[in-house]
């Protein structure tokens, strides 16, 4: 397909964005003495081409690049810090009839387990405790940190990762979220989690955005 060839006011209204946007679109239409209405048109070709972005009660601003190419760049700029919820975290000693409990009561797939120094020492998901409460075991004298998966066998990430990064590491290893930790002197400290329905949340939000 060859590229889109734009009309006189067409380019006028790229360089009316370019220098101030975000501008909506009777600002726009101001400026080039015309009416809002006439302008329409050429303002939807601009966006859909991917020229122009549009956002409710903001305006117009320059994008330069087809949709596809925006979408993908918005994708490789997404952060776990920015979608991150707030971690479970429990102590080695807790029992693990505890931590069943407290996995239920705040609804997770996941617990992180944290020794003396506060720091990551491990994971507990729903698979640990169902195989451990098959047996016989009583499990109101059982520590966590004997059922857990332990250091360095934990799958973490960063606040600085990109959300791509962490989806591929969340598939690869079959699991339904990571930890979020920050390094210290220690060792590391959990401050989020990212989970498979926080990526979705994100993506979802990017359908939103382009009109998806």
């Amino acid at each position: 397909m060859s590229p889109i060839e734009l009309n006189k006011r067409q380019v006028e209204i790229l360089d009316i964005v370019k220098g101030n946007g975000p501008i909506t679109g009777e600002q726009i239409a101001e400026r080039l003495s015309l009416t809002r209405s006439t302008l329409r048109p050429d303002l939807a070709i601009l966006t859909m081409a991917g020229f122009l972005d549009a956002r409710p009660r903001v305006g117009y601003f320059y994008s330069g690049k087809k949709t596809s190419q925006a979408i993908s760049d918005n994708i490789a700029q997404m952060l776990v810090k920015d979608f991150q919820s707030i971690p479970v975290v429990v102590e080695e000693g807790m029992s693990v009839y505890d931590a069943i409990c407290q996995m239920f009561l705040e609804d997770v797939g996941s617990l992180f387990v944290v020794d003396k120094k506060s720091v990551l020492s491990g994971v507990l998901s729903r698979k640990d405790f169902l195989r451990t409460s098959i047996g016989n075991q009583d499990l109101t004298k059982m520590p966590v940190h004997m059922i857990m998966t332990r250091m360095p066998n934990v799958t973490y990430c960063l606040k600085e990762d990109t959300l791509i990064e962490v989806a591929n590491k969340l598939m690869s290893r079959q699991i339904d979220s990571l930890p979020v930790v920050k390094e210290t002197k220690d060792g590391l400290e959990i401050v989020g989690r990212i989970t498979k329905t926080n990526i979705t949340r994100a993506f979802l939000s990017l359908a939103d955005d382009h009109d998806l």
